[in-house]
């Protein structure tokens, strides 16, 4: 009987061992352990610094944005006509509007001089002449069929009354001749240069006759642009402080015909034909030097 039941006893506690035991460490170990490291080491540990270094980056970028860490930059100086006060600015702003006006217009007047007769230029035509001639008249020689094959020079004298009062008369000065040795040579001559004296010439010959008799409303307004031209240049190679005052002056050109080359069999003369104008009497404003 009592070794029955020893050995009963004992069974029940090696079954129950069998059976508890095994199931109550796997449970508490794959439950607890881990999950309670895992846990700790996840959530505790690494959140303390990475909290930290982030609100340091937020209040860095917030104090960017703000700029209250950042140096202000010097404003750039203003140039040009921003540079300068509102009152020459709108100084400027006038001034470059009249010359585009004056611009506009002056482009106006000489397309309307060079075009076919037109409304305008029957109501208008004197206004438009006065503007263009002769200064800014166009011309075509260039492109005619039968170029000019001659060398026309301009030369002029003039009586000057001198300090004394006396009066004396010049030799004939070719003003021609000092413009070609003012080009010759000369990469960039002037406009001066090279068309006052010639342009103020064709303008005379083209409004008179042959025998120096106006022809249309333009006539005196030529002999009075050469004329002006003339007694300029007269100027430069007799000093009124010097030679005296210029009372008239007398033009005339030297026509010379261009020689043929060597080898061409065609012959011309080489002789000048003259054409002598009368002498003009000079104005009180261009005595006095007043177009210059």
């Amino acid at each position: 009987m009592d070794s029955r039941a020893d050995a009963d006893s004992r069974a029940d506690a090696d079954s129950s061992a069998e059976v508890q035991s095994p199931v109550d460490e796997d449970s508490s170990a794959d439950i607890q352990s881990p999950a309670d490291s895992d846990s700790r080491v996840g959530v505790q540990s690494p959140a303390g610094p990475d909290s930290r270094a982030g609100a340091a980056a937020v209040r860095g970028a917030e104090a960017v944005a703000s700029g209250a860490d950042a140096p202000v930059p010097p404003p750039a100086p203003r140039t040009g006509v921003a540079a300068l006060s509102p009152r020459y600015q709108v100084a400027v702003a006038l001034a470059l509007a009249v010359v585009g006006v004056a611009a506009c217009v002056h482009l106006l007047m000489v397309f309307l001089s060079l075009a076919p007769a037109n409304t305008v230029t029957k109501q208008h035509g004197k206004a438009v002449e006065e503007w263009v001639f002769p200064e800014f008249e166009q011309n075509w020689k260039l492109f005619a069929p039968n170029p000019l094959q001659q060398n026309i020079a301009v030369q002029v004298r003039a009586v000057m009354r001198a300090k004394d009062g006396g009066l004396r008369t010049t030799g004939w000065t070719d003003l021609s001749a000092q413009d070609g040795a003012a080009i010759d040579g000369n990469l960039v001559p002037s406009h001066t240069q090279q068309n006052e004296l010639r342009r103020a010439w064709d303008f005379f010959t083209a409004t008179h006759s042959a025998d120096n008799r106006p022809v249309g409303t333009r006539g005196s307004l030529s002999e009075q642009y050469l004329r002006r031209v003339v007694v300029m240049r007269l100027y430069r190679t007799y000093p009124a402080d010097r030679d005296g005052v210029i009372q008239r002056v007398q033009i005339r050109s030297s026509t010379t015909n261009v020689q043929p080359p060597e080898w061409s069999h065609e012959r011309v003369s080489d002789k000048p034909i003259y054409r002598v104008l009368p002498w003009w009497t000079v104005t009180a404003d261009e005595a006095a030097g007043g177009v210059r």
